[in-house]
């Protein structure tokens, strides 16, 4: 009993400690990559730095606001968030409300402060899947359907399609976890997945993004210059790195580089070591995770905790894999390294959700 309590000692200490050194670590690389950036545009070298300085602290209260709240009672908060989700996602939508950029309309403009509602989408569906599916009732894949359709639907018209692939495939992990009709699986895996060829094939720009996925050379300057900048970049880097702040990418050619592409900087100024030590500490961070979905006290734990696991595996390898350029890029920022308060806020919350439920395993 005192090794199954030490042990989860530890992973609370990991869940805890991690998250932290992360964002501080993420904090200064976003200083670097956006320095540049935000004098050019804002007269003021510090501007992100210091926006997302105040999301790490939002972030970190969040944490603790979750950890000291039953996470059973999310059982009760589940629908009526599901609702307000669904509501957002319809409001960023209208013209005048939601904020567009890069032809893209994902934010709401509150005056102080900007927030993504697909951000709040997946930490929605991990909460209200799990509640629904506590209790392993039958006839629920026609309702879960027309759900899981409305949310990408929603998400689709913004358009995100990195953030409605991480939102289907949470979908999917916590009804597998749940156990229920599994074989239906079969039949919509296969057609979800013809259904987005479908999407990437209607748009000339996703289908463009997907040309220079397979072929990075096709349009160096064109449709092919991010994924290009970012193996310049991580080529610049090579065993031990530029050393920091020696980053020639961020100066201005290597775009999105304080938010999606931040590892390429990271790797530039560090090196293929410094980007293992950062692959690593998330490693830990997952494997954490991980022992503490197997350890939940109930099956809301587990299928919380299993819901959180797969949201930080699935967010840090569709980034990653988008810097080597195994997966196309599709705008997934890295946890707690990326520049954006939406992610950073949901990320640490999720991570508050886990130390309850670890909190009180430790009890048992």
């Amino acid at each position: 009993m005192r090794v199954k309590k030490t042990a989860i000692v530890r992973d609370i200490s990991s869940l805890f400690y991690t998250p932290i050194l992360l964002s501080i670590v993420g904090l200064f690389f976003v200083f670097e990559a956006s320095s540049v950036k935000s004098f050019s545009e804002f007269g003021n070298s510090f501007y992100y730095f210091n926006l997302q300085s105040v999301w790490i602290v939002f972030g970190i209260i969040a944490m603790f606001f979750f950890s000291f709240i039953d996470y059973h009672k999310l059982y009760y908060l589940s629908f009526p968030l599901m609702m307000i989700t669904l509501i957002l996602l319809v409001v960023v939508l209208i013209p005048g409300i939601g904020s567009q950029a890069g032809g893209a309309r994902r934010w709401l403009d509150l005056g102080i402060i900007n927030f993504q509602p697909t951000e709040i989408a997946k930490f929605s569906v991990i909460i209200y899947l799990s509640s629904w599916f506590i209790h392993r009732e039958r006839k629920r894949f026609f309702s879960f359907v027309v759900l899981l359709g409305m949310l990408i639907f929603l998400i689709i018209l913004q358009p995100d399609m990195g953030t409605a692939i991480i939102v289907f495939s949470l979908s999917i992990i916590v009804y597998f976890l749940a156990g229920i009709q599994l074989t239906y699986l079969v039949v919509l895996i296969p057609i979800s997945f013809l259904g987005f060829l479908l999407l990437v094939q209607s748009s000339s720009y996703r289908f463009q993004r997907l040309l220079a996925f397979l072929n990075p050379s096709s349009d160096p300057l064109g449709i092919g210059y991010h994924v290009n900048q970012i193996l310049i970049s991580l080529g610049n880097g090579g065993l031990l790195g530029q050393g920091f702040g020696a980053s020639r990418q961020k100066f201005l050619f290597l775009p999105e580089a304080h938010t999606d592409s931040i590892f390429a900087i990271i790797a530039e100024e560090f090196g293929f070591i410094g980007g293992f030590i950062l692959i690593f500490s998330f490693f830990a961070l997952l494997y954490s995770i991980y022992r503490i979905s197997q350890k939940a006290p109930d099956r809301y734990g587990k299928l919380l905790a299993g819901g959180i696991l797969a949201y930080f595996a699935l967010q840090i390898t569709i980034n990653l894999s988008g810097m080597v350029n195994l997966l196309p890029l599709t705008g997934v920022p890295l946890p707690f390294i990326s520049y954006g308060g939406s992610n950073l806020l949901v990320s640490f919350s999720l991570l508050g959700i886990l130390l309850n439920i670890a909190k009180r395993t430790k009890k048992l």
